[in-house]
């Protein structure tokens, strides 16, 4: 059973998160095979402030307007 993991900046609706699942689900029947049934998705929102790279925050570095 394959399992795509999907870690993004919190603020996506779940209609978005929706169209992301069919999306990720039918390119990978497409590339891989399979069945819908066992394709498994996890999406984690994560806060800009628990994401770090290039030695800052992503919240110091992509600030909410």
């Amino acid at each position: 059973m394959p399992v795509i993991r999907v870690e993004m900046f919190k603020g996506r609706s779940v209609d978005q998160k929706r169209e992301l699942v069919k999306e990720l689900t039918s390119a990978f029947l497409r590339t891989c095979g399979g069945t819908p049934e066992s394709v498994q998705i996890v999406i984690f929102d994560v806060d800009k402030q628990d994401w770090g790279g290039a030695g800052q925050l992503m919240s110091d570095k992509y600030p909410d307007k």
